[in-house]
């Protein structure tokens, strides 16, 4: 910049000399003139060029550049990069997410380069004098840790325009929709799709084949990628990378298939499948009660295409049952039919629906969250219930389920979870522990205040929030002069009882996009409003001390950041970062703090984290029962894990907790993340629990001697990880969890190289260990009862179901459960049985679709009754939704037994809807079940739910309580009885049924592929290997397969048959006041 003074000067000095050239051709950019600075229009250009007559001597020459910007309305700047317009003013309002004023945001201009207008006042208000309002010119408006906003000044005729403007907080891009697994032949087309938001907006997508990067010049890619005439070496995995200003983020990844054009889509050779046979069904073959009725695994094959290209294939095919047959099994005076499958292929996937439901209570005292709001993002999807239940019905796109739990009275902190669901179909049930919001306390806007995180006696707090002065202002920017009224609730990891209430998954994102984790040292939520508690408060220059005494491994202290929680993505995001400081703060000494500063605005979660990169991952699987058998494998258990950080020189009392994860059961079980130490195997811990239905399992027990084949790994490495059930010292204690030293694999050490820890890198090798691999084991103490299936069908894989006419569960998507409930008069509790047969059906009628046995449960209020909830199959439709079929039900007790009543209103709905089957035998009840829903007042209960065992585990709660609506875990057996029997005793040295089974050894065949049975866990110590009784009142096949006693109007029964003999076979049964979980 030049001043009239200085300007002649320039000028000569130019003419002489190359030196004036440089000096002169800025200065000349920018020209003032007394108090005003200007901008020429026209610039002169300095070119040298050589001199004709004087040889060496530079000349100069004088060139005019024009301004080639044309104005529809007003003139050209000085700066000839836009238009303007002296009589016009544009007035802007910038506000944040919540409403608050955008103080000093920087309002800039869209031109050649970005030229800075003005700034927003503390009110968020600007004001641009000059600028052309003819639609063309566009601004940027920008402020740290928010997406920049982009707002074109609208065309029109008035000379004073006013805009509005809202900025997001900005922060890195989210997938939402990953690319789907694929299968293709050789010469074919595939379109993989990935699409991700953010603010801002992601730009820029990338695709990775097989961890490589393709080149985006030669396949031409945004967020689609397509790729023709596909060849066997495009097979693998693919994942996109979606990029914004904000940073990036990862898809999950999808495998491609590749097969030979003439190459068999599925393997036609169905997997080994065991099934547990009936306890009178023992196969001397194969020494056991298991047989093989194979399966075909559910992946994506190479079905019939369209001629589209997209992202989603109209038609999903996978490998299924093709071929099924009838195989007859001898029992024991009778023959079993079931169907097995003897040939896979590639069908129409089985539609399936995925929920997830749970129940959401206070951490400190189990109180319900009644009526709260459930939100995904922004939008309000569902309701808990008066109990604090609800149900979630999740998109079948849909990757990561966020949900954020809201109170409407505010007695319970906001929570947000990220909830595991089975990927393939049905509903997991999760318990959600919310943490109460500590009671507020008053503080003066105008004094600096003190705030204490965590208060565990005989310790210090772990951190402090430190409120300056005059802080607290409202939303619309105004300063706050008064009484404050501040609740801040704070998680303190030094309580391992309030694990579970951690928020979110603990997870963040990187710059590349990849997903780590986070150890927190707490997490602390705000809340500040006015005197009357009517207006929401933020605050601004607020410090956090966190004592660096309270930090136990060194290593952290220099990674410690603070982070605030998205409640969108549930991922955390990162505020600021901590400094290291020296204070007395309180205390005479000289103590250690890490500093770090933070405004309290829209976002009001907060968490004290560190990056952690020692990261494992835990084999866990769960099964039916203590026998661990591979076909008794339960999917849908949510395994959940606690890191803890053990005290230096006390490993074995944890000082705090780290982290809170959870993981959802496959086929193959569950691989749980954990931080872990290759160099101090005691570096970290992890307390690792399981439950299904809001029920926990058992872990294997540790004392008094530990079992390896049980347990499920091997020594020496079981040592090393220190095993120990939560019961190992104090008996009282609950059995349903383990601790173990989290100890990584060490590469030179087989024994450790094959499960149940693995690498964080080698996930994909934890996930597809075979069953033989080492891993921990849960069990669940399903009480005495038995479910045979004509058509196998796994209730924990909805994927498994079979279009069959014998199936149980005639629609994959509807499942129906019905139970009678059955009354016992005797002092023994007794097993009762139904066998369901076709009743109406043509395809049907007669044959057999399954067998329910169940023991019935003493009532606690009375000593010579029982009562059995037994379930039958539902009469309905059958899967070709053609015509409906009345199942021909017998109910069965065991033993010496009389049928002494009939629930009234059962019986006259029955006489009422013919046929009606006859009842000669006193000894058993027979009837064709109604089509109905009936409720307890017919003794009878009725559950639909997308998922079999939820609509199971609510009927039997209904019918435990004898009620329609209720839910029990206590037998009532006065209420709502559908049969009533009396039962005489038995002697002592007869056994039941269900003892039998036990007392016969129950390991499955080794010529079927499986293990021998010390690696199946041993057997119970209840089994002695006595033989069963033959006889336990079994009726022969006709019985099984052709009985159908119906009375017709003015027909005599179509088959006649005398009361079955029955020997008197129950020993004595150990009381269960409780009820079984299924």
């Amino acid at each position: 910049m030049v001043t009239m003074k200085g300007w002649i000067l320039l000028l000569l000095l130019g003419a002489t000399s190359v030196l004036g050239q440089r000096i002169l051709k800025p200065a000349l950019s920018r020209v003032q003139i007394g108090q005003r600075t200007f901008s020429p229009l026209v610039m002169l250009s300095l070119e040298s060029t050589r001199s004709s007559s004087r040889q060496g001597d530079p000349t100069f020459t004088y060139v005019r550049r024009t301004c080639n910007i044309t104005c529809p309305m007003g003139r050209v700047n000085a700066d000839c990069d836009t238009c303007m317009c002296e009589d016009a003013t544009l007035h802007g309002k910038v506000s944040l997410e919540d409403g608050s004023p955008a103080a000093d945001a920087r309002v800039y201009l869209q031109a050649k380069q970005l030229k800075l207008l003005t700034m927003a006042d503390n009110r968020g208000m600007f004001r641009i004098p000059g600028i052309c309002p003819d639609g063309k010119n566009t601004l940027k408006i920008k402020k740290a840790k928010y997406a920049t906003a982009t707002v074109t000044v609208p065309e029109s005729n008035r000379r004073n325009l006013a805009i509005q403007v809202q900025l997001h907080r900005s922060g890195k891009p989210y997938v939402f929709r990953s690319p789907e697994d694929k299968a293709r032949r050789v010469g074919q087309s595939v379109s993989l799709c990935c699409d991700a938001r953010g603010s801002p907006a992601p730009d820029r997508y990338l695709w990775y084949h097989n961890g490589s990067l393709l080149d985006p010049s030669l396949y031409k890619y945004k967020n689609n990628l397509i790729l023709k005439n596909l060849k066997r070496e495009q097979s693998g995995d693919y994942f996109c990378k979606a990029s914004s200003a904000g940073g990036s983020a990862k898809s999950q990844v999808a495998k491609l298939s590749v097969i030979g054009r003439q190459e068999a889509a599925c393997d036609s050779q169905p997997q080994s499948h065991l099934i547990r046979l009936p306890h009178d069904c023992f196969q001397k073959a194969t020494n056991s009660f298991y047989y093989d009725v194979g399966k075909c695994p559910a992946k994506t094959c190479v079905g019939k295409l369209d001629k589209g290209l997209r992202c989603k294939d109209n038609v999903s095919y996978c490998c299924g049952v093709s071929k099924m047959e009838t195989r007859d099994i001898s029992c024991d005076g009778y023959t079993l039919p079931t169907k097995v499958i003897v040939e896979c292929g590639c069908k129409i996937c089985t539609e399936t629906k995925i929920m997830v439901r749970g129940r959401a209570t206070a951490a400190d005292n189990g109180e319900p969250l009644r009526f709260g709001h459930i939100y995904m993002g922004n939008k309000r999807v569902s309701m808990t219930g008066y109990k604090g239940t609800f149900s979630i019905h999740v998109p079948a796109d849909m990757e990561r389920l966020v949900l954020t739990f809201v109170d409407r009275l505010q007695k319970f902190v906001n929570t947000t979870k990220v909830l595991p669901f089975k990927e393939n179909g049905g509903a997991v049930f999760h318990e959600i522990k919310l943490l109460r919001k500590k009671a507020p306390v008053t503080l003066e806007s105008t004094e600096t205040n003190v705030i204490s995180l965590g208060e565990i006696e005989e310790d210090d707090p772990i951190a402090e929030l430190e409120i300056p002065p005059n802080a607290f202002y409202k939303k619309n920017g105004e300063v706050y002069n008064g009484k404050v009224k501040a609740s801040v609730t704070f998680l303190d990891p030094r309580n391992i009882s309030i694990a579970p209430v951690t928020q979110s998954d603990l997870n963040f994102v990187d710059e590349e996009g990849d997903v780590f984790p986070l150890r927190t040292y707490g997490m602390f939520s705000v809340d500040f409003t006015d005197e009357q508690g009517t207006e929401s408060l933020n605050a601004e220059d607020v410090k956090v001390h966190l004592d660096a005494a309270q930090v136990k491994m060194p290593e952290h202290m220099q990674e410690m950041k603070l982070w605030s929680l998205n409640p969108e993505t549930g991922l955390w995001e990162e505020e600021g970062d901590f400094n290291i400081e020296k204070s007395t703060r309180r205390k005479r000494e000289e103590r250690t703090f890490l500093v770090g500063n933070m405004e309290i605005k829209e976002r009001r979660l907060f968490n004290l984290d560190v990056p952690e990169s020692r990261r494992c991952y835990v084999k866990v699987r769960a099964y039916r029962s203590e026998r661990f058998l591979q076909s008794e494998q339960i999917q849908g258990v949510v395994i959940s894990i606690i890191n803890m950080e053990p005290e230096p020189g006390f490993s074995s009392n944890p000082r705090a907790w780290g982290r809170f994860d959870s993981v959802v059961t496959g086929p193959n079980g569950a691989c749980v993340p954990a931080f872990c130490d290759e160099q101090n195997p005691e570096a970290y811990g992890a307390y690792i629990l399981a439950s299904m239905g809001g029920e926990e399992l058992e872990a294997v027990p540790s004392a008094p001697k530990l079992n390896p084949v049980a347990i499920g790994v091997p020594q020496p490495y079981l040592n090393k990880l220190n095993y120990r059930r939560t019961d190992h010292e104090d008996s009282n204690i609950k059995k349903t969890a383990f601790s173990i030293n989290m100890a990584k694999p060490s590469p030179n050490s087989p024994e450790e190289n094959n499960g149940p820890i693995y690498a964080y890198e080698n996930l994909s090798e934890c996930e597809e260990a075979p069953y033989s691999a080492a891993h921990f084991r849960f069990y669940r103490i399903e009480g005495d009862r038995y479910d045979f299936n004509t058509v196998p069908f796994s209730e924990d894989d909805l994927m498994s179901w079979t279009d069959d006419y014998l199936a149980w569960w005639p629609k994959p998507m509807e499942f129906r459960a019905c139970y009678i409930k059955v009354k016992i008069n005797g002092p023994q509790e007794v097993n009762v049985r139904s066998r369901n047969m076709g009743g109406t059906h043509p395809r049907t009628i007669g044959k057999l679709y399954g067998i329910r046995d169940v023991r019935s449960i003493r009532d606690p209020q009375q000593r010579d009754v029982s009562a059995a909830c037994l379930e039958f199959k539902c009469s309905g439709m059958l899967f070709d939704q053609d015509r409906v079929d009345r199942t021909l039900v017998k109910v069965i007790p065991q033993g010496n037994c009389r049928r002494v009543s009939v629930n009234g209103m059962l019986h006259e709905y029955l006489v009422n809807h013919l046929p009606m089957a006859t009842n000669n035998d006193t000894s058993e009840y027979t009837m064709l079940a109604p089509l109905d829903p009936l409720g307890h007042n017919y003794g009878i209960y009725t559950v639909t739910d997308q998922d079999p065992r939820i609509a199971k585990e609510i009927a039997l709660g209904r019918c435990f309580d004898g009620t329609s609506d209720g839910t029990s875990r206590i037998m009532k057996s006065d209420v709502g009885v559908g049969l009533t029997f009396t039962c005489s005793e038995r002697s002592a040295t007869e056994q039941s049924i269900f003892q039998s089974q036990r007392n016969l050894g129950q390991q499955p065949p080794r010529d079927l592929g499986q293990q021998p049975p010390r690696d199946l866990g041993q057997q119970s110590p209840r089994d002695s290997g006595q033989q069963p009784l033959r006889d336990l009142g079994q009726q022969p096949l006709r019985d099984l397969g052709q009985q159908s006693i119906l009375v017709l109007p003015g027909q005599s029964p179509v088959y006649q048959k005398p009361p079955a003999s029955r020997r008197n076979n129950q020993a004595r049964i150990p009381m269960r006041g409780q009820r079984p979980t299924y």
